[in-house]
């Protein structure tokens, strides 16, 4: 199962990363974006984890990637982002971003300021999956802006 929303894509469990990225492609090439920077996270196999498990709040993470979008197309740049909800095992991946533009200054430029944003700010819940558990990853997570959690 898969939802879209303005560049946002949610994939139920892990992302199947060649055909997102063929998709991507194919996008900057109809658009004429020379510039093409697509980051890919992973899963690690850490703590003894068989993999993560993700909660998402989609209103609230389509307004934090509608505020980027909009920020993000001044500078001609244009984004798109597809993550998993739900189980993600170890070694799949959970997490892409993609940032287009004409020149590749401008998309170097937003690069790294998206993605740290994107872990600090954006309304994605981590657990740990372990024993066929969930378990809220509270030590790994960040407090949201505006939000009661965590605070």
């Amino acid at each position: 199962m898969q939802t879209q929303i303005d560049g946002l894509e949610i994939f139920e469990g892990a992302l199947d990363t060649a055909t997102i990225y063929k998709d991507w492609i194919a996008l900057s090439a109809q658009a004429n974006l020379g510039a093409n920077a697509i980051f890919t996270g992973i899963v690690r196999a850490e703590n003894s984890c068989e993999g993560l498990s993700f909660d998402i709040y989609p209103p609230l993470l389509e307004q934090w990637f509608l505020d980027w979008a909009k920020k993000a197309l001044e500078s001609e740049v244009l984004l798109r982002m597809a993550h998993s909800k739900g189980d993600v095992l170890n070694h799949q991946s959970s997490y892409m971003a993609g940032i287009f533009s004409p020149q590749r200054r401008a998309t170097l430029e937003i690069f790294e300021d998206f993605i740290e944003d994107f872990k600090h700010r954006a309304p994605i819940w981590k657990y740990d999956l372990k024993n066929g558990q969930r378990i809220y990853a509270k030590e790994r997570s960040h407090r949201l802006p505006h939000s009661g959690i965590l605070s």
